[in-house]
C-alpha cells in the first residue's frame, strides 16, 4: 500500500484510541488548544494523557522507526517511565499503520516480558484516512 499517512493523522488517531480509553488528554503534538509535550530523556513524544491517576505516553511510529537500530533503545526507555513522586508505571501507548502492525509486535516482543507489558500497540487505520 502506497498510502502517505501524515504525521498529524497519526496523532489524531493516536488521542482517539487514548479517549476511547477514557484517558484525558494533557498535551499534544499537532493539538491547537493544547501545548506540545516536552521530550522524555532525549525522545520527543507525541500525547500525554491522564486516567484519574494514571499517566499514558503515546508516540508513533513508522516504517523507518521501526526499521531503525535505535528503536529497541526508545521503546525500552519509555515503557520504563514512571511517575515522579507516586512511582506509578506509565503506560506507554504506541500508534502504528495498520499494515505495519506486525513488524511493530516482533520489535515489542524482543524486548523482554518486563518491557512489553507495560505497552499497548494501536493499529492505526490507512483505509478512512483523511488529510
Amino acid at each position: 500500500m502506497n498510502t502517505v499517512i501524515t504525521n498529524r493523522y497519526k496523532v489524531d488517531a493516536l488521542v482517539n484510541q487514548f479517549w476511547k480509553n477514557g484517558y484525558l488528554t494533557v498535551s499534544r503534538k499537532f493539538g491547537t488548544y493544547l501545548p506540545a509535550p516536552r521530550p522524555i530523556g532525549e525522545y520527543e513524544v507525541d500525547v500525554i494523557a491522564k486516567y484519574n491517576k494514571k499517566m499514558a505516553i503515546g508516540v508513533t511510529l513508522g516504517r523507518e522507526d521501526l526499521e531503525s537500530d535505535e528503536i529497541q533503545k526508545r521503546l525500552r526507555y519509555l515503557s520504563t517511565r514512571h511517575t515522579k513522586y507516586s512511582k506509578k508505571d506509565v503506560k506507554l501507548f504506541v500508534g502504528v499503520p495498520h499494515e505495519l502492525l506486525t513488524r511493530a509486535r516482533f520489535v515489542v516482543s524482543e524486548l523482554g516480558e518486563e518491557y512489553s507489558q507495560n505497552i499497548k500497540l494501536v493499529p492505526i487505520p490507512t483505509s478512512s484516512m483523511g488529510n
